[in-house]
């Protein structure tokens, strides 16, 4: 009886001192960078590795009582938990480990961590379920807008081909490396300036995440509304009306024409101003262009007020640009006739 008491003492006694064990989260000693930087941040915004310890390490054996590994090692094992990328063999990519993923750009140890565990954190910071169409939206924006940069600084990859017109040096990975001791200081420990950029990635993180989560995905969410009644109206479907006047659009609506497989472009979004009045604005061919889908008809262009209303034959007509690209009407229903009428001008494709 003594001898089962015992066990059973010596078995729960395990249990609690698993319990109160720290997890320990690994890393490369030295100069330290923003990827395993941002690795350890995002760890330790899941539940378990809420208080782990940080080790900063070279040596295998301190290594190997790590719960997880990021940035040495090399070795990429999500089963051993061991996310290193500096080997010989390490060519992954979010497309090669995700192939539903567009990105190509090679993975450092804050993408692998990111692909393995981002959804997860993300989870955490705005209590959004993992399965919610929302959270695999953010997911998408806060790798291709934040960790695909550390990913490529990281690697060396240059952001276009060719020669830079000038230097940028504030980039998050710069930050981070600024807090090295400098080459000639006669303090060489890097753990305070490890921890000070632990708090400057977390910070900026979250910062970025608030933004998509406040703002972005709340735009996001105006224009599908707005791309999917599109056709009430207008029969054409090739105009946009934005309930909300102020909201971005031109990122979402690209986005969402491919999401949601929209076949006629659409040329015109419609929205109230700051004093009430409304706008017409021409969808540009793309993102990076000044030219657009379909310009506001010619003869308007640089005309205003009485003038335009006369010659549009529009009442309450305001303005057209002298580029064309956006024009001003007092009403809805007369920002609406002035797409209208430029959309009725427009040469239409053959039947096929």
């Amino acid at each position: 009886m003594n001898a089962l008491r015992w066990s059973l003492t010596h078995v729960f006694l395990n249990k609690a001192v698993l319990r109160k064990r720290k997890m320990k989260i690994g890393t490369h000693n030295g100069t330290f960078h923003c990827d395993e930087v941002l690795a350890c941040f995002l760890l330790r915004q899941l539940p378990e590795y809420k208080d782990a310890e940080i080790l900063r390490s070279r040596d295998a054996s301190l290594l190997k009582q790590c719960d997880v590994v990021v940035d040495v090692g090399g070795e990429y094992d999500p089963s051993q938990q061991h996310y290193d990328h500096h080997q010989r063999s390490f060519v992954e990519s979010f497309h090669s480990l995700c192939p539903e993923k567009p990105w190509v750009t090679k993975l450092s140890s804050a993408g692998l961590i990111y692909l393995h565990f981002g959804r997860r954190v993300l989870s955490q910071l705005t209590e959004l379920k993992q399965d919610e169409p929302q959270l695999e939206v953010l997911y998408d924006k806060m790798y291709e807008n934040f960790v695909e940069e550390v990913d490529a600084v990281d690697n060396g990859i240059s952001q276009c081909d060719g020669e830079v017109r000038y230097s940028i040096s504030t980039t998050l990975s710069a930050r981070v490396g600024y807090l090295n001791p400098h080459w000639n200081s006669t303090d060489q420990d890097t753990e305070e300036g490890f921890r000070k950029a632990l708090a400057l990635v977390g910070v900026e993180f979250k910062d970025r995440l608030d933004f998509y989560m406040k703002a972005w995905l709340p735009a996001r969410e105006i224009v599908q509304k707005a791309v999917q009644t599109r056709y009430q109206v207008d029969p054409s479907g090739e105009l946009l009306l934005l309930a909300q006047g102020g909201c971005p659009w031109k990122e979402h609506l690209f986005a969402l024409e491919k999401e949601l497989k929209v076949d006629v472009p659409i040329k015109f979004v419609l929205y109230s101003d700051q004093n009430g009045h409304w706008r017409v604005q021409c969808v540009p061919a793309g993102l990076n262009t000044f030219q657009n889908r379909l310009s506001l008809l010619e003869e308007w262009r640089g005309v205003r007020d009485e003038a335009l209303s006369e010659l549009s034959g529009i009442p309450d007509c305001i303005f057209v640009h002298a580029s064309g690209f956006i024009g001003g009407n007092r009403t809805q229903d007369g920002a609406l006739e002035m797409a209208k009428r430029t959309l009725q001008t427009a040469p239409r494709p053959l039947p096929k």
